[in-house]
C-alpha cells in the first residue's frame, strides 16, 4: 500500500502503518518469503512488526484486517461501538470481490499456498490496495487526509496474527 500510495504522490496525504492482532512477530521483520516476493516487484519491505492497540482506533481512520478472524479481534479491541465503523476487511476493497460471503473475502495465509503461496497473497493484497486507493480518491478522502491501517498488509504479507 505505501508503495502505491508514494506512486500516485500521496504520501504526504496518506499514512501507512502494519500491525498484527497477536504478539507473535513483534520486533521482527517480514517472512524473508515476503520480503524476496516483494523485492522480486521491486519493493524493500522494512517495518518491523507490532501489535495493534487501542490507541490505533484513534490514531488512523481505517483499520484493514486480513481476514475474518483478525477482523473480530479488531472488533473486540475496539474502545467504542462507534470505532468499531473504521474495521474493514482489506478484501472488501478488491474490485473482483465477490457477493459471497464467509471466507470468500479472507486474505490465505500464504504458508500453506505451495510454492506460488506468497506470490498469490501479494496478488490479492495488491489488488485490494488499489481498489482502496481508488475508492480513497474517487470519494474525495485523500485531501481530508486519511489514514490507513493495514493488518498485516503489504509490510506483513504472512502476519496472519
Amino acid at each position: 500500500m505505501a508503495d502505491l500510495i508514494a506512486n500516485a504522490g500521496l504520501d504526504d496525504h496518506i499514512e501507512v502503518d502494519s500491525a498484527g492482532t497477536g504478539a507473535w512477530h513483534v520486533g521482527a521483520r517480514a517472512d524473508e518469503r515476503s520480503r524476496a516476493e516483494a523485492n522480486r516487484r521491486g519493493i524493500e519491505l522494512t517495518s518491523r512488526g507490532r501489535q495493534v492497540h487501542a490507541g490505533d482506533f484513534h490514531h488512523f481512520d481505517l483499520l484493514l484486517a486480513m481476514d475474518r478472524s483478525n477482523e473480530q479481534d479488531l472488533l473486540d479491541l475496539a474502545p467504542t461501538p462507534e470505532l468499531r465503523r473504521k474495521v474493514r476487511l482489506l478484501r472488501s476493497f478488491d474490485p473482483a470481490r465477490t457477493a459471497a460471503t464467509g471466507t470468500a473475502l479472507d486474505v490465505p495465509d500464504p504458508y500453506y499456498g505451495g510454492e506460488r503461496g506468497f506470490a498469490d497473497v501479494y496478488d490479492l493484497i495488491r489488488a485490494a490496495c488499489e481498489g482502496l486507493l481508488t475508492d480513497l480518491i474517487a470519494d474525495g478522502l485523500v485531501d481530508g487526509l486519511v489514514d490507513g491501517l493495514v493488518d498485516g498488509g503489504l509490510d506483513g504479507l504472512t502476519d496472519q496474527s
